[in-house]
């Protein structure tokens, strides 16, 4: 009789250790798809904040009651490529009036303050470029809209070239970057 209730408790064990693992899968999946997300940036459009090959946290939970706001960073699915998702930083919201003059950010007809984080990099109109959405400035964002831009200026496709954002393609508000050590900070 002892040898059933060893064997019985050794195949009770096996079936414990399955499901803490299925469940523990199951509790990530659900945290992954419907709190947090990780983000590789693949691109150097968010130099110097971000780096290329950072690895981001993002947070969506928030998402569900508040709309972003002007200096989140964000991700969010591209516009011109279904499926890719970028990382920028929103400057404006609905409502709200984007004008570019003389390399300067302006909403609302107020200059921003962007040298924290454009480490000074003029902000031109992209709309002639070849594929752009021919953006003319003053430009008002419309409702369920918001306007977003690579803190490197220079080097950034963003609202300038592709035009303002649906707020309902906006994946995640980015809490910070976890990976390198070395560039880890909240953001």
């Amino acid at each position: 009789m002892a040898k059933g209730k060893a064997k019985e408790k050794k195949k009770g064990g096996f079936l414990d250790v399955v499901v803490t693992i299925l469940v523990a899968l199951g509790v990530a999946l659900l945290l992954r798809t419907f709190v947090v997300g990780v983000y590789e940036v693949p691109s150097g459009s968010m130099l110097e904040t971000i780096q290329e090959g950072d690895l981001l946290l993002g947070e969506k939970v928030t998402l569900n009651w508040e709309s972003p706001k002007a200096g989140d960073v964000v991700t969010f699915e591209s516009p011109r490529e279904p499926g890719t998702t970028l990382v920028k930083r929103v400057i404006a919201v609905a409502g709200q009036t984007i004008d570019l003059r003389d390399g300067n950010v302006y909403v609302d007809g107020v200059q921003l303050d962007e040298s924290s984080y454009t480490l000074g990099k003029p902000s031109y109109s992209l709309s002639d470029q070849a594929g752009s959405a021919g953006i003319s400035y003053p430009y008002t964002i419309p409702d369920g809209y918001i306007w977003v831009m690579g803190d490197n200026r220079t080097n950034s496709l963003d609202s300038r070239y592709f035009g303002p954002v649906r707020v309902s393609s906006v994946t995640s508000k980015i809490l910070c970057i976890y990976w390198p050590i070395s560039d880890v900070k909240a953001l």
